[in-house]
């Protein structure tokens, strides 16, 4: 039975965690004699709203596996974060690299940065 629980909550966690894998950066045709360039459009959040950035992206992504009291979320799959305070670079690492069942690169370039910045900022508060 303990084994059945055990393959639910990995299926849970596996399913929102894909379900938040999307991304919506724009995308643009420079228009390059080359037969044009894609190019990825990001700009700079002021600080506060790249905080509020960080906390909706880690809730819709991360909260159903992490726990994190300024989040409001109590996943029970990956570790407390709130016990665990880890600083923004081990944060955007696990971001990168998805340990354990976690998927890789949920998030990459701003992103990554604001949901590494809050964790870190709010982690054990």
């Amino acid at each position: 039975m303990r084994g059945t629980r055990w393959i639910a909550t990995a299926l849970a966690a596996a399913a929102l965690a894909a379900g938040g894998c999307g991304g919506d950066d724009e995308e643009t045709d420079t228009g390059t004699a080359g037969g044009g360039e894609t190019t990825t459009t990001e700009q700079a959040a002021p600080p506060a709203e790249a905080a509020a950035d960080g906390k909706q992206l880690f809730s819709n992504t991360c909260g159903g596996c992490h726990v994190l009291s300024d989040a409001g979320t109590s996943g029970q799959t990956g570790p407390n974060l709130d016990e665990m305070k880890p600083d923004a670079d081990r944060v955007k690492e696990a971001i990168a690299e998805g340990p354990g069942i976690m998927p890789e690169n949920l998030y990459e370039g701003a992103e990554a940065d604001a949901v590494a910045q809050y964790v870190a900022d709010s982690a054990g508060k």
